[in-house]
């Protein structure tokens, strides 16, 4: 057994990544799915299981374990990754129903790794940004299923790559790095969007209703972004401690 944090780290993206090869094929018996779909999801989970590795420190995860929180929120990367297997296969009726219903189960256990943090006494720097990538992950590949399905014109991409050019801003802004204030509305606003982009994708719905509902939830999380950006702009004189 792996004795140093980024032993267990590592073996526990090693092991998620062969399940993730396992759920692959599993739905190719299922789904006309193409010869690509397992390795299209197996390099999205790599990359996110190396950079998860490669960021954990003690730190950050002051704890000798990983813990449930960080397990259960790897299956949920397992799962995007899945979705973004997805992409570039068919549209068709049966492949919505099923993005849709992944992407309602990466939702449901999303209450469930803040939930073990604090039961466990787990709470970490790490464990939090590594759910906040992997929800940004999941509306990033939401947003490219919908714009796929034809339920949204490309625009509808933005609801992902809002996420990234905050990032990219930072390494830009130096004060745009500044940690946030914790916020509900932040954690509110993104379960709204997940669900908007499920609701678009849904082999039931058609546009406009589906673009209707995708453009209320680009808005409501470009507001976010706002009241954050303007935060930050506010307080960007400040010396963080």
């Amino acid at each position: 057994m792996p004795t140093s944090l980024h032993g267990r780290a590592a073996a526990m993206a090693v092991i998620a990544l062969v399940a993730s090869v396992a759920l692959a094929a599993l739905a190719r018996s299922i789904l006309p799915l193409g010869a690509a779909f397992p390795l299209k999801s197996a390099i999205c989970f790599a990359i996110v299981g190396l950079i998860a590795t490669g960021r954990i420190n003690a730190a950050n995860h002051p704890f000798a374990e990983i813990g449930p929180a960080n397990q259960v929120t790897t299956a949920r990367a397992v799962f995007v990754a899945l979705l973004a297997g997805g992409i570039g296969e068919s549209s068709e009726p049966v492949f919505q129903a099923a993005a849709a219903v992944t992407a309602g189960v990466v939702t449901v256990m999303d209450g469930v790794d803040g939930w073990l943090a604090r039961r466990t006494g787990m709470s970490s720097a790490f464990g939090a940004r590594y759910d906040m990538e992997i929800d940004a992950l999941l509306i990033q590949v939401l947003s490219i299923l919908a714009w796929q399905y034809g339920k949204a014109g490309a625009w509808v991409m933005l609801s992902g790559l809002l996420r990234y050019v905050f990032v990219f801003a930072g390494w830009v802004w130096p004060w745009m790095e500044r940690p946030l204030e914790p916020s509900r509305r932040r954690r509110a606003v993104c379960v709204v969007q997940v669900a908007a982009l499920i609701a678009a994708i849904e082999p039931f719905v058609s546009p406009p209703i589906s673009t209707a509902v995708a453009a209320l939830g680009l808005a409501i999380l470009a507001g976010s972004f706002l009241v954050d950006t303007r935060w930050l702009v506010l307080h960007r004189r400040e010396q963080v401690a």
